[in-house]
């Protein structure tokens, strides 16, 4: 049976290590140990290199040891236009446009969930709602948009 599919975003991956907020990190932990080993793991070279730009040496290598199993998807040309069909539609602002890319990517690679922590701009019925509206308009598959917990 071909297990379902999971796109990290750079909060779920950055959230391992960040005792700032200690009952996310926990549940982050909880996610690690029970959940990604049920699903096939995806980030992005947008997650890839926003982890990159920490500027704490030791951090980004934990960061690179965390990652380094899941499958990297690339941003392409259907990816782009898909972001920006996003951003016309009024998803997500001009401004925010690698969260555009975070969900145009898992929406154009055809996996089934987008995992974030980031609750003002992706994990939220307004967001998941358009999100599948203009995904139907430009010819792909709904995305389910939710925080490690959900799952």
């Amino acid at each position: 049976m071909k297990k379902e599919t999971l796109y990290l975003d750079t909060s779920v991956v950055s959230a391992y290590y960040d005792k700032r907020a200690e009952e996310r990190q926990e549940a982050t932990l909880n996610f690690w140990k029970n959940v990604i080993p049920v699903y096939k793991v995806f980030i992005s070279e947008i997650t890839a290199n926003e982890l990159e730009a920490t500027k704490d040496e030791a951090l980004k290598i934990k960061f690179r040891q965390l990652i380094e199993d899941f499958s990297m998807l690339n941003v392409n040309n259907r990816v782009k236009a898909l972001a920006h069909a996003y951003i016309n539609h009024g998803v997500f602002p001009e401004r925010y446009i690698d969260d555009a890319l975070h969900v145009a990517i898992a929406t154009c690679h055809d996996i089934s969930f987008v995992v974030s922590w980031n609750f003002e701009h992706l994990v939220k019925v307004k967001t998941r709602k358009t999100v599948n509206s203009v995904n139907i308009l430009e010819g792909y598959k709904e995305i389910e948009i939710i925080s490690p917990q959900e799952l």
